[in-house]
C-alpha cells in the first residue's frame, strides 16, 4: 500500500499549510544528500519527500489531492471518463450518477423531474482554512479561492443528462468556475472547527447545490502542533539537563516567558500541563525535546571522549 504524503510528512491531515512547510524543511534538511553523501536509503527518502511535497505542499495542491481521495473513497476508486477540470480528475460519470440518483433521464423519469428538483443535490465540497492564533481568538475575515461545479450559463443545465449537445459545458450541464469569496472566522475559533455555508458547494443542474463546509486549522506555530483539542510545545533541553535537571525558558502560545523546572532523570518525551497557557486560556501540554547540537569545541569533546570512556 502506497504510503500517503500526510504521513511521510509527519503531519496530521488536519495540520495547517505552515506546519506541512515546516516538517518538509526539517525533513529535507535531514535527508538532503549533501548531508548523507553515498546513502542510498537517505537519497530515496528524500525524493519521497520531495513527491509528497508536491501533492500537499501549497493550499491548491492539497485541495486537489483532497478532493481526489475523498472521490477515491466514495466511489472505491472506480475510473470511467476522467475529468480534469482542476478538482483532480475524479469520475464525472460517477459524480453525475449521484447528482440525478440513477441513470439516463428517458421519457419515463421526466415526469418525475419536478420531485426530483426537490430532493437532488449537489455534492457538498470540503475545505481546510489556515488561520493564526490570534485569528481565531479576536475573529477575522479571511479571502479564500473557491472553485465548483456552477450550472451552464449557456443551456442553463437543460443539456445533462440527455442527448444534447452544448458547445460551453460539453452536454455536462455544469461547468467548473473559480471564485474568491470572505469567511468569516467567529470570536474564539477552535482547531478543527466546522463552518458550512450553504448553497456554496457543488451546483446541480436540475436540483439545489450542496454546501461548502470549511474546518478551521488553526495553527500553532513553530516547535508547536495540535493533539487531541490540545497545544503540545516542545521544549529543547540539553542533555545534561535532562540528566541532572535544571530550568528552562519558553514563550507560551500566548506569548508569555514562563520559567519551567526540569526534574533530574527526566526523558526524552516526557510531558507535563501547564494550566491557563494554552490557545484561549486552556491547558499547554510541553513535551521535553533533545536540544539539536551543531558541532562542539574542543573542550566539549574531550569531555565527551572521557564521558565515553566511564560508560556514559
Amino acid at each position: 500500500m502506497e504510503e500517503g504524503p500526510y504521513r511521510i510528512l509527519g503531519v496530521s491531515k488536519d495540520a495547517t499549510d505552515s506546519e506541512i512547510k515546516r516538517n518538509y524543511r526539517r525533513l529535507a534538511r535531514q535527508y538532503h544528500p549533501d548531508r548523507n553523501p553515498n546513502d542510498i536509503a537517505a537519497e530515496d527518502r528524500f525524493k519521497s519527500i520531495q513527491t509528497a511535497y508536491e501533492k500537499i505542499g501549497d493550499s491548491n495542491a492539497r485541495q486537489e489531492y483532497d478532493q481526489k481521495k475523498r472521490m477515491d473513497e466514495m466511489f472505491q476508486g472506480n475510473r470511467g471518463n476522467s475529468f480534469g477540470g482542476g478538482f483532480g480528475g475524479f469520475d464525472l460519470g460517477d459524480m453525475f450518477s449521484q447528482f440525478r440518483g440513477r441513470g439516463q433521464q428517458t421519457s419515463q423519469n421526466k415526469s418525475n423531474i419536478n420531485h426530483q428538483e426537490h430532493s437532488i443535490k449537489g455534492s457538498d465540497i470540503e475545505s481546510g482554512l489556515d488561520v493564526s492564533l490570534e485569528q481565531a481568538i479576536n475573529g477575522a475575515d479571511i479571502k479564500f479561492s473557491h472553485r465548483r461545479f456552477k450550472t451552464c450559463e449557456k443551456c442553463s443545465g437543460s443539456s445533462f443528462g440527455t442527448s444534447k449537445s452544448c458547445s460551453d459545458c460539453g452536454g455536462k450541464g455544469v461547468m467548473t468556475k473559480s471564485s474568491t469569496i470572505t469567511i468569516k472566522v467567529p470570536k474564539n475559533a477552535k482547531h478543527g472547527q466546522l463552518l458550512r455555508l450553504k448553497k456554496m458547494g457543488h451546483e446541480h443542474p436540475q436540483g439545489k447545490p450542496g454546501d461548502l463546509i470549511i474546518t478551521l486549522r488553526l495553527d500553532a506555530e513553530e516547535g508547536r502542533r495540535w493533539e487531541n483539542g490540545r497545544i503540545v510545545q516542545e521544549v529543547p533541553v540539553q542533555i545534561t539537563t535532562l540528566f541532572l535537571g535544571g530550568k528552562v525558558k519558553i514563550i507560551t502560545p500566548l506569548g508569555k516567558k514562563v520559567q519551567i523546572d526540569v526534574p533530574a532523570g527526566t526523558k526524552i518525551g516526557d510531558r507535563r500541563g501547564l494550566k491557563g497557557h494554552g490557545h484561549a486560556g486552556g491547558q499547554l501540554d510541553i513535551e521535553y525535546v533533545l536540544s539539536e547540537i551543531i558541532e562542539i569545541n574542543d573542550e566539549q569533546r574531550e569531555i565527551l571522549e572521557h564521558l565515553r570512556k566511564v560508560g556514559l
